[in-house]
């Protein structure tokens, strides 16, 4: 792949503006608390090397899906909040996007200076890569440096249409997102081995593309979550009520038997813990999968299953894991993901963990600190196991090489 530009490729000035496009699509409670601010600290060594080089700073980015423009619950104002007290400097919230507020403040920035613009999404052009909503972003800044991986593999205003308006001096990388980047690539070009892959979640759709790129490339690929039943019943299991994609089952199993033929050797539940429905006052069994009782779903693994996943990772020297185990929202139904984010923490293989729901395992079970690498991007990640180009990536290659 063609080199990216770099942030330290870039020659700031001091008072050059920089528009910062960040992820601080951060998950909250229902009173707009913060309740994991991974995706803002990581954003602060991109933001403090520019402070460094003199430069006032105007960061950027979306927060959940506004429907209709303003959402005063989706303000970005916990994040300002979050973001002055974990650098002990004041960040100005602009009152708009794009309107009279944001571009008063950012004109009146003097060096050392950051804002941040509200919610990019309450701008409906911005989903839709709008140039003329890009043109106004760019109106405000010098540079455009892009830190959000998370949203790199959507072509949005704020990450792809953005790049038209600055030329290769002016535009890069930030260090989260190079480093996301090459930890992703390293995972399929040269992992140490045996590398083992660890995909759960609920659906085989999402991650088949990365399935099948994997395969080639992993000596193990362990399959948990309500994915596992499309696999399962490709074998004839009977799997009651479970989750089942009945239009996949067919590419189930030639995943089975393409892991057979490359030599992968491809590990599914052996037991499950099932229940009539989800819920917490639910009755629950631990089965082997092939005893579910009619109208029963496994809703996670069973023990076994753990015991027999434990063992697959023992001799990994790389694992890469994508999904939870389970429903795992649920107290009753999390014991699986927990004990596998544990078993993938306590190895001494290099880790990577896929983000959203995965990172959020790795959050509950209290083993951040002892990943190699958590990505900070869900779709992003897989998309990049897939060997797919980002648009948000790929306008910040240089020209040359292309």
């Amino acid at each position: 792949m063609s080199e990216i530009v770099s942030v330290k490729d870039l020659d700031f000035k001091t008072g050059s503006k920089v528009f910062l496009r960040c992820d601080f699509n951060t998950p909250m409670d229902e009173f707009c608390n913060i309740t994991d601010d991974r995706r803002i600290r990581s954003a602060i060594p991109t933001l403090k090397y520019l402070i460094d080089q003199g430069c006032s700073v105007i960061l950027a980015s979306h927060l959940g899906r506004p429907k209709n423009g303003w959402d005063d619950k989706l303000s970005l104002m916990p994040i300002a909040k979050r973001m002055s007290r974990l650098l002990g400097s004041e960040v100005i919230l602009a009152n708009d996007v794009v309107g009279e507020d944001a571009k008063k403040k950012a004109a009146n920035l003097k060096p050392g200076d950051i804002m941040m613009l509200e919610n990019l999404r309450f701008e409906k052009g911005e989903t839709k890569d709008d140039e003329k909503l890009a043109k106004e972003f760019a109106s405000m800044a010098d540079y455009f440096i892009n830190d959000a991986f998370g949203v790199c593999h959507r072509a949005h205003a704020s990450v792809h249409a953005i790049t038209k308006f600055f030329d290769e001096e002016h535009r890069a990388a930030g260090f989260l997102l190079i480093k996301e980047i090459e930890f992703g690539q390293n995972l399929i070009k040269k992992p140490s081995r045996p590398f083992v892959a660890v995909a759960g979640g609920s659906k085989v759709s999402g991650k088949l593309q990365a399935l099948t790129n994997l395969l080639p490339r992993v000596d193990k690929l362990i399959i948990g979550g309500g994915m596992a039943f499309t696999f399962l019943k490709a074998m004839g299991e009977d799997i009651g009520n479970s989750l089942l994609e009945e239009d996949l089952i067919e590419e189930a199993a030639n995943i089975l038997v393409q892991g057979k033929e490359l030599g992968v050797k491809i590990y599914l539940p052996v037991d499950v813990v099932a229940a009539q429905s989800f819920s917490s006052d639910t009755a629950i069994k631990y089965v082997p999968v092939q005893e579910i009782p009619a109208g029963w779903m496994g809703l996670d693994i069973g023990p076994a299953s753990v015991r027999l996943f434990k063992e697959a990772l023992n001799d990994a020297q790389t694992i890469w894991w994508n999904g939870p185990m389970g429903v795992f929202e649920m107290d009753k139904f999390n014991k699986g993901s927990i004990k596998m984010s544990h078993a993938i923490a306590e190895s001494f293989a290099t880790t990577v963990v896929g983000g959203g729901d995965t990172a959020d395992v790795v959050e509950r079970a209290g083993d951040t600190d002892e990943i190699t690498f958590i990505s900070t991007g869900g779709g992003a990640s897989l998309e990049l196991i897939e060997g797919k180009e980002l648009p948000g990536v790929r306008v910040l290659l240089r020209a040359s090489d292309e």
